[in-house]
C-alpha cells in the first residue's frame, strides 16, 4: 500500500525540481524525502526520476504516475474540504421521549426536509428520567418530553396537550361507548404500560372503586402494548395520541389525567427557543398539528 507522505513527496520533488527544495516544502530533511521517493520506486517497481546534480527529471514511468498522483492527491484535498465543511454544522441532538408514538415523532421526521435534516441530527431516545440525565450531562440539546414535572431546571415549551383514553379490542362488547366506567371492566384483563407517567393515577383509579384486574401483560414496548390489545389479549390506558388498526378508544369515566408534551432546552441550546432550528420549528409544527 502507498501511503499518503509518499505521494506528497512525489509531487513535491515535481513541482519543486530538485530534492533540496522539495524536502524544504514538505518539512522534512533531505535524506528523509530521498529515503521515502527510493521506497515509492521500490513499491512500484520502477525509477520515477532521472537524477542529476542540478534538477531531476521524470522518467516515463514518472510522467505516466503523475497523472494518478495528482488525481489522488485532489481527491484527498476534497475529501478534506468535505469533512471539515460538515464538521462545521453544529449537531443537533434531540431526545425523543419513550411514550410519544413512535408513528407520530417519525412522520414529524418524514416532514422536515432533507436538506435541513442533513447529516448532521441525532435521536436519542430515552425515559423521562433517561432524558432528564442527558440534558443536565449535555448529552442531548433539546428533549421532546413531559413539561411541567415539578422543578424548573431546563426551559421549556409547550407544543401540545392530551388526556387519555381506554384502549380496546374493537370486538370488546363496550367498544362502541363513548365512555366506560371503572366498575364495568370489573372481568377484565388488563395490560400494564409500566413507563407510563400515569400509571399510579391509572392504578388509584381502578381500585379506589374495587377494580382490581388480572394483568397478562407487562411492557414498556407501546408497539406491542397495541398489537396485544388489538389481538385481544387485554386493555389499557394510553395517551389520546395513540392510534392503531383494529383498536377503539373510548373514554374512561371520570379519569382527568393530562399531560403536556414540549420541547425541554438544554442549558447550552436555550437560544434555540427564540431561534429554532429548521428541524425543530418541523416538529413543533407538526406535532401541534397532530390529527
Amino acid at each position: 500500500m502507498i501511503d499518503r507522505y509518499l505521494l506528497r513527496y512525489f509531487l513535491a520533488v515535481v513541482d519543486q525540481g530538485t530534492f533540496s527544495r522539495a524536502a524544504t516544502h514538505c518539512h522534512v530533511s533531505q535524506p528523509t524525502l530521498s529515503v521515502g521517493i527510493a521506497k515509492l520506486e521500490r513499491l512500484l517497481g520502477t525509477a520515477l526520476f532521472f537524477r542529476s546534480n542540478q534538477r531531476v527529471q521524470l522518467t516515463e514511468a514518472g510522467s505516466r504516475f503523475l497523472v494518478h498522483a495528482r488525481r489522488i492527491e485532489s481527491e484527498f484535498n476534497l475529501a478534506q474540504t468535505a469533512m471539515s465543511a460538515e464538521a462545521s454544522i453544529p449537531m443537533l441532538r434531540v431526545g425523543m421521549l419513550h411514550s410519544i408514538p413512535g408513528a407520530l415523532l417519525a412522520s414529524a421526521v418524514a416532514a422536515i426536509p432533507a436538506v435541513d435534516r442533513g447529516p448532521r441530527l441525532e435521536i436519542i431516545p430515552g425515559s423521562e428520567r433517561e432524558l432528564v440525565g442527558h440534558l443536565a450531562r449535555g448529552r442531548i440539546d433539546v428533549a421532546i418530553s413531559l413539561l411541567g414535572r415539578g422543578g424548573d431546571r431546563f426551559l421549556e415549551q409547550p407544543v401540545w396537550e392530551e388526556g387519555y383514553k381506554l384502549a380496546m379490542p374493537l370486538h370488546h362488547p363496550l367498544a362502541q361507548n363513548d365512555q366506560i366506567a371503572a366498575e364495568d371492566l370489573a372481568d377484565n384483563v388488563m395490560i400494564v404500560r409500566r413507563h407510563c407517567e400515569a400509571l399510579a393515577e391509572t392504578s388509584r383509579h381502578f381500585t379506589d372503586r374495587g377494580v382490581r384486574p388480572h394483568f397478562a401483560l407487562r411492557t414498556t414496548n407501546d408497539e406491542r402494548v397495541l398489537q396485544m390489545v388489538a389481538a385481544g389479549l387485554g386493555i389499557t390506558v394510553m395517551p389520546d395520541s395513540y392510534s392503531h388498526p383494529g383498536v377503539a378508544g373510548p373514554r374512561l369515566s371520570g379519569f382527568l389525567a393530562r399531560r403536556t408534551i414540549g420541547f425541554l432546552y438544554g442549558h447550552q441550546a436555550e437560544h434555540l427557543q427564540a431561534e429554532p432550528s429548521p428541524v425543530l420549528r418541523a416538529f413543533a409544527e407538526h406535532l401541534a398539528a397532530r390529527p
